[in-house]
């Protein structure tokens, strides 16, 4: 069974700095993408950043310049850093990965959510 358990979230003051971690166990096939997405209140879920295998890193404007995504040395943790929060920033955030294998010549991919990790900031 394939677990992703998020971590780190919390309180923090504005302009404050918070690490997510997301590691994921279970899986059968390798990772080939690993992200993180957030949902506000009353708001679609939206990426925040992601690691494609490759390594290819994509990030949202908003993350830009401000968080920064990694995977760890074992490849089935993901961390998020968190620089300069603002409070807009507030929201659950997401662990995703997606789990791929090749079958016949066809990529078939898999994707699993976290339950999600509170971030909150505010003074």
């Amino acid at each position: 069974q394939v677990q992703v358990v998020e971590s780190g979230g919390g309180l923090v003051q504005p302009g404050g700095s918070l690490r997510l971690s997301c590691v994921v166990s279970g899986t059968t096939f390798s990772l080939c993408a690993m992200g993180w997405y957030r949902q506000a209140p009353e708001k679609q879920r939206e990426l925040v950043a992601r690691i494609v295998s490759g390594p290819t890193t994509n990030y949202s404007d908003f993350a830009k310049d401000r968080f920064t995504i990694s995977t760890g040395n074992a490849k089935n943790t993901v961390y998020l850093q968190m620089n300069s929060l603002k409070p807009e920033d507030t929201a659950v955030y997401f662990c995703h990965v997606v789990s791929c294998t090749t079958l016949g010549g066809t990529e078939i991919d898999y994707d699993f959510w976290g339950q999600g990790t509170q971030v909150t900031v505010s003074s």
